[in-house]
C-alpha cells in the first residue's frame, strides 16, 4: 500500500528500513517521506511504532 503518493513510498518500504533500525529522521532522510504535502506522517510513525514494539516485544532478559 502506498503511504507516500508524493514520493511513491509504500508501507513495506518502510516497514523494512524500520526493522533494520531505521528511525523515522532517517526514513525521511533515507525515503523522502514526509517532505511534501505531510499527510503520510502519521501513517508513517505508526508503521515505525509497530516495527519498534514488535522488536523490543521478542527481546527476553534473564536474570542470573
Amino acid at each position: 500500500m502506498y503511504v507516500c503518493l508524493c514520493k511513491g513510498v509504500t508501507d513495506s518500504q518502510i516497514r523494512t528500513a524500520a526493522e533494520n533500525g531505521a528511525s523515522v529522521r532517517e526514513i525521511r532522510d533515507q525515503l523522502g517521506v514526509m517532505t511534501e504535502c505531510g499527510k503520510c506522517a502519521c501513517l508513517t510513525k505508526d508503521i515505525v511504532r509497530s516495527c519498534q514494539e514488535s522488536s523490543s516485544a521478542g527481546v527476553f532478559w534473564v536474570m542470573a
